[in-house]
């Protein structure tokens, strides 16, 4: 089973390019983190808010990077995180086109 997490905060930017270039180095580095499949950044400037949707093989490796993560941000000022966490229905996923690749004997939780 893979797992979603969803992570969105309040920031003041930076947006666009310059959060691009910005955050490029911290990019490379959560595609180490254990369990880590992608991530697909967020932002809406006009609302002050950025974060993810990411995808963990394993709802430990998602905990386990929302810990770290709440932590790294707290180190940017930013202390209040929303964080969920969501099992996929991989059979309703293939049908709208997902961008996740499961294992057609992974069952429905």
């Amino acid at each position: 089973m893979a797992y979603l997490l969803q992570v969105d905060f309040q920031m003041d930017g930076p947006f666009g390019e310059e959060m691009a270039e910005a955050f490029a180095e911290l990019a490379k580095s959560i595609t180490e983190e254990p369990g880590f499949k992608w991530k697909i950044w967020t932002e809406n400037p006009e609302a002050g808010e950025a974060g993810g949707i990411y995808l963990f093989e394993t709802k430990e490796s998602a905990e386990t990077y929302i810990d770290m993560h709440a932590k790294r941000l707290g180190g940017f000022g930013i202390n209040t995180v929303n964080a969920k966490i969501f099992a996929i229905n991989p059979a309703l996923t293939d049908i709208t086109k997902g961008p996740v690749s499961l294992p057609a004997s992974i069952p429905y939780m």
